[in-house]
């Protein structure tokens, strides 16, 4: 029979490894890295009509291979979502460690954040990726890299920040 942890044993465990997710991500992110590229490389491959080839162990896709103009992304820790979990995954255990008995909205709240701020950095990329097609590489990486892929990153990760404080606060 598996025994069910006491309510207060079991919000500790839940903090600890929101705590540990943490320090994971930090630790790992060349890992979180390269499985970031290669989901937007596998949403790029959707959508593309030329060739998108992934190098995760670079943390890169490729794409418009077989055209004039092939290019690669290189995901840098600077560029990774991971940085912008961390913290919400730290907030999310202070959450539950002061206020036990919201652990389930808090749970959720960083489901439901986490995976938006995941999805926004690769709407950033796939942003990045058509401008690049629009307006060339130059023009396209510059507008796509610094104002319009900033923009989708702080609205992204504002929207994430108000759903996550909703969910988990929520009654």
């Amino acid at each position: 029979m598996l025994a069910v942890p006491r309510p207060g044993r079991l919000h500790r465990v839940v903090v600890a490894a929101l705590l540990g997710g943490s320090a994971a991500l930090v630790l790992a992110h060349t890992a979180y890295r390269a499985a970031e590229i290669t989901l937007a490389g596998a949403l790029l491959g959707l959508i593309s009509e030329d060739g998108v080839e992934v190098a995760a162990h670079r943390q890169t896709v490729y794409f418009g291979l077989g055209t004039d103009a092939p290019l690669g992304l290189r995901m840098t820790p600077e560029c990774t979502s991971a940085f912008l979990v961390v913290p919400l995954l730290v907030v999310g255990a202070v959450m539950v460690a002061l206020r036990p008995r919201i652990t389930r909205s808090v749970l959720l709240a960083l489901a439901v954040a986490g995976g938006a701020v995941v999805l926004v950095n690769q709407a950033r990329v796939l942003l990045m990726v058509g401008l690049v097609r629009l307006l060339g590489v130059a023009d396209g990486y510059y507008w796509g890299h610094t104002l319009l892929g900033s923009l989708v990153s702080v609205f992204g990760g504002a929207a994430a920040l108000v759903a996550f404080t909703w969910l988990a606060t929520r009654r």
